[in-house]
């Protein structure tokens, strides 16, 4: 039994003509692509650069920071630092209070039996986000000064916490809908009751969409501009972006504090998502697909 020779076909012209033209193709789209980023992160990066600036005015910053200092940290540390704390345990108390109320409902929602009621119930959350927030904060501030809340955590806690439980709802019940309901009845069969089972089973299962609901609502509460200026009258309780806000003034002289408060709140949300980005990816995509 004779071999009979394997010939490779020569590449045909098309085919070497795609080869040569790839890489310069793809050398113009990374430089594009790199172009454009510079030119989104180039506010960003000015931010910093004015920040570091031993004093004065913006529009003289050098392009490269060569004689940096860190006395606009220092002041913005000093004169915002009690702000920056405020808008810290309002956004950790908006998440665990949107959490709370949007996690038992999304389950609800997702895997009880309301028949068309499931439909009233998801239009009217829906409803509720699009609702203009300053009406939403006017009739909030006639509320709260019957009730004493203005100028509490209690009270800005309640207002951002109303746009992330509607957005809470919503995901983690797509999320949820996903769940096998075997997994679930498997939990009853070894003795489970609901509460159990959704605590046990549920909601360990659902970790990506919880951490996805949990980071919004928290960038939701941490960059809130409205209920923080009808909500509070006081210098004391004052979030960050208030505290920014009345900080700049109508007369600036320098920059370098103002960027550097500027700076210091924008480090809590890019760390958040550094760390849960997949855990982000995964929870807005898990409910596209059911198991």
């Amino acid at each position: 039994m004779t071999a009979v020779p394997i010939t490779r076909r020569a590449p045909t012209r098309v085919a070497r003509r795609a080869a040569t033209s790839r890489p310069p193709r793809r050398l113009g789209h990374t430089i594009l692509g790199v172009v454009i980023i510079a030119i989104m992160l180039f506010p960003l990066y000015w931010m910093l650069n004015v920040s570091l600036q031993p004093a004065g005015n913006a529009a003289a910053t050098p392009w490269l920071p060569f004689d940096f200092s860190l006395r606009g940290y220092e002041t913005a540390i000093a004169e915002q630092g009690g702000n920056l704390l405020t808008s810290l345990i309002v956004s950790l108390g908006a998440v665990v209070l949107s959490l709370a109320i949007a996690a038992p409902a999304a389950y609800a929602l997702a895997h009880f039996r309301f028949g068309t009621w499931v439909s009233v119930l998801l239009f009217a959350v829906l409803t509720t986000q699009m609702v203009p927030g300053i009406v939403v904060a006017n009739a909030l501030y006639s509320a709260y000064s019957d009730l004493g809340l203005l100028n509490t955590y209690g009270g800005l806690i309640l207002a951002d916490s109303a746009a992330g439980i509607p957005f809470s709802i919503i995901l983690m019940r797509a999320f949820m809908m996903g769940i096998p309901a075997s997994i679930i009845e498997a939990a009853y069969v070894d003795g489970a009751g609901p509460i159990r089972a959704f605590l046990a089973v549920v909601l360990p299962i659902s970790r990506n969409a919880l951490i996805t609901s949990a980071l919004f609502t928290f960038l939701f509460a941490w960059g809130d501009f409205l209920f923080a200026l009808t909500l509070t009258t006081t210098e004391s309780m004052r979030p960050i972006t208030l505290g920014l806000y009345s900080y700049i003034g109508g007369f600036v002289n320098d920059w370098s504090p103002v960027m550097a408060t500027a700076v210091l709140s924008s480090l809590p949300a890019i760390a958040l998502l550094i760390v849960a980005q997949r855990y982000v990816a995964a929870g807005v995509t898990g409910g596209a697909v059911k198991s």
